[in-house]
């Protein structure tokens, strides 16, 4: 029965061990260990289709909706590569989480500031038994999720939902 409640317990903190793994390797800039905590190829499967529908959204504004559907589809995949593939990297992610880009400039900052840790005061939440989700403010108090997902008794950040730019 103990051992049963040990599982339990660490499958439960699971997405805080992940949480706080991210947040000492981004600090520590080992980023090669981010892999223990993220899964890259969900990841980058999470943030393009929302990169490429932001570009396509923005190409439709820009030229119109009389251009052929399958030239925007194209040039959206093509300029949206780089950034996807940027993000969903372990470079991203520290870039993401130390470099102060979800920290407001305030008043007078200069680029001296400390570094960043978002995922310190997240607002955590378990949407289900296997999708736990952790949202901060960007830089304009709109909300970044980070998503955590459970594959057996592990749990690694598999998507972010972006916060609106409008």
């Amino acid at each position: 029965m103990a051992a049963l409640l040990a599982t339990l317990g660490y499958v439960v903190a699971g997405p805080w061990i992940a949480i706080n793994g991210i947040r000492k390797v981004a600090a520590s800039g080992n980023v090669a260990e981010l892999w223990r905590f993220v899964d890259f190829d969900q990841l980058r499967a999470s943030v393009g289709p929302q990169l490429r529908e932001r570009i396509a959204r923005e190409l439709l504004a820009r030229v119109g909706a009389g251009e052929r559907p399958q030239t925007l589809a194209e040039v959206t995949e093509m300029i949206s590569k780089r950034p996807i593939d940027a993000l969903a990297s372990p470079e991203g992610i520290q870039h993401l989480l130390r470099n102060n880009i979800l920290t407001p400039a305030g008043n007078g900052a200069t680029g001296n500031r400390a570094p960043s840790d978002p995922l310190k005061n997240a607002r955590t939440h378990f949407e289900s038994s296997s999708l736990f989700t952790a949202t901060v403010a960007n830089a304009n108090g709109k909300p970044l999720v980070f998503e955590f997902r459970r594959s057996g008794m592990t749990w690694k950040l598999t998507g972010l939902r972006l916060p609106e730019n409008n």
